[in-house]
């Protein structure tokens, strides 16, 4: 196991070479106009708040909006089940109340049985026929705590969908949400993302947008699309995009779409609908926007589509992203924003800095003092190891904070000591009066399965961190799981490599490990 094939040889150093180069820009700053500009990518690590700082947004959740849509959309409801049911009152909205009036008294036990069925949530008082319903102060309160965490997760997952960023994100109030990227100092990106909040819904488009009729549907109303074309559009929501689990920028025709994956439910729902209107036209409207409106020609089992527009290949990206992150419940408004410093000060970060330095050159005199000169090629993997990590960081646009450090410096440890597995089961093979050749084949063989379970195991923590972690936990994870996987590659793949190359050329008969 110790022949490496030239292919095999190419390939790992080539993917060293890879490595140095998209770690390259987190080490060295290149000027736009440089020739190195052309050859080595713009990704790099960025740095945290508490090293660098960022920026920092206040943002404010509109309870009352949010408020008017779930009364609105309950409104709507009750509407449905009183013509179904026959209850002859139509429902209106005053304040923060719904309001109808029964011209039939012997309808009030039906009219509150429907209400009550459609919302446990609401509060109902009725007066000689005259019903309001509405939340109360404590369901209000209650709306309020639930709608400030499901706007803190939609915030979190679109401004940080892999978990790298590491944001600082926290409820202040009743109302409203901190917000400190770290890194950015120009936050009009963030803005723009949180400025949407993505909510798509599927209509059925009246057939007076193409008869020409003067008529307006009372159940329709007017939306218009990107080219400013006007629709009406059936006001009954008959799917709605949070039954999504995955969105992605693709291309339609040759034109830059968004292709969309609806859960099981979502799919039945989707099938049915597309069964039973065969020939209807079917409007997708994001944001109050008509992306598309297509003729259903056939039925769609597999419960996936494709929203094409006029988009641009970023306008595809951001929309597949808002919608893989979910609808914001509620809009958000800036109301305040800056720039925030480091948290901590210069004379912390150079000391930090100072002991991760010290502990690498420690551990690597260490290698070489203890196993001469296959703790120096070690040092090397090391090396390689951290320049990996780097590397896919900046790959991911991930962020570094100061235990971020220390997390790579514990994976250098880790790495180095898959190596000292090694090295020792080599001088065991050695004491048995194996050959040099026959040591080092059993030492790397030997070694790999207890190396192997061991970061088998890691693994499985950090994935179940992923899962079910949050903000830094989730950040935390990913570092990892980088931080293993590239020490397994450095301290077995590369280690090997060199020392099978080291073998073959040297031809040693003895090695100065005992």
């Amino acid at each position: 196991m110790l022949n490496f094939s030239k292919f095999k040889i190419f390939s790992i150093i080539a993917v060293c070479i890879l490595a140095f180069v998209y770690a390259a820009p987190s080490f060295i700053t290149i000027k736009e106009d440089s020739p190195l500009a052309a050859f080595l990518p713009s990704q790099k690590v960025n740095l945290g708040l508490d090293l660098r700082g960022g920026s920092q947004l206040m943002l404010e959740v509109d309870f009352d909006s949010y408020l008017k849509d779930q009364l609105n959309n309950l409104k709507e409801e009750i509407r449905t089940n009183f013509r179904d049911e026959s209850v002859r009152a139509i429902p209106s909205i005053s304040g923060n109340k719904i309001t109808f009036t029964l011209e039939d008294t012997d309808q009030i036990k039906s009219a509150k049985k429907i209400v009550k069925k459609l919302s446990n949530r609401v509060d109902i008082s009725e007066d000689s026929g005259k019903f309001e319903v509405y939340f109360s102060a404590a369901e209000i309160e209650i709306i309020e705590q639930n709608l400030i965490k499901q706007s803190i997760e939609i915030v979190r997952k679109r401004i940080d969908e892999s978990g790298t960023k590491e944001p600082t994100i926290q409820a202040q109030g009743k109302n409203r949400i901190l917000l400190q990227v770290p890194g950015v100092e120009n936050s009009e990106e963030i803005k723009s993302i949180l400025g949407k909040t993505a909510k798509m819904t599927f209509h059925f488009v009246s057939e007076e947008t193409f008869s020409g009729e003067a008529g307006v549907d009372p159940d329709s109303e007017r939306l218009y699309d990107y080219q400013n074309r006007s629709y009406l559009i059936k006001k009954e929501v008959v799917l709605s995009g949070d039954l999504l689990i995955d969105a992605s920028a693709t291309y339609h025709e040759g034109q830059p779409a968004v292709a969309f994956r609806f859960n099981d439910i979502g799919s039945r729902k989707f099938a049915e609908i597309t069964k039973d209107n065969i020939g209807k036209f079917f409007a997708i409207v994001l944001d109050g926007k008509v992306v598309t409106a297509p003729r259903i020609n056939t039925v769609i089992n597999q419960g996936s589509g494709v929203i094409s527009g006029n988009f641009t290949v970023a306008q595809a990206n951001e929309t597949a992203l808002l919608l893989r992150a979910g609808a914001l419940p509620a809009p958000l408004k800036v109301v305040e924003e800056r720039t925030v410093g480091p948290s901590l000060g210069s004379d912390s970060v150079k000391s930090g800095t100072i002991a991760a330095a010290a502990g690498l050159v420690l551990v690597a005199l260490f290698m070489i003092v203890f196993y001469g000169f296959f703790g120096f090629i070690a040092d090397i993997a090391m090396l390689v190891n951290i320049v990996s990590i780097l590397a896919i960081l900046s790959l991911l646009g991930a962020t570094l904070t100061l235990p971020g450090i220390a997390g790579i410096v514990l994976t250098m440890g880790m790495s180095v000591d898959a190596n000292v597995l090694i090295f020792e089961r080599i001088k065991e093979e050695l004491r048995a009066k194996k050959t040099v050749l026959g040591a080092v084949e059993q030492g790397f063989s030997q070694a790999f399965r207890t190396i192997l379970d061991a970061n088998i195991t890691t693994l499985i923590v950090a994935f179940f961190l992923y899962a079910f972690g949050n903000g830094s936990v989730k950040g935390f994870a990913v570092t990892l799981s980088i931080g293993i996987l590239s020490s397994m590659f450095a301290a077995i793949l590369l280690t090997r490599m060199m020392i099978a190359i080291w073998l073959k050329y040297r031809r040693p008969k003895k090695l100065n490990l005992i």
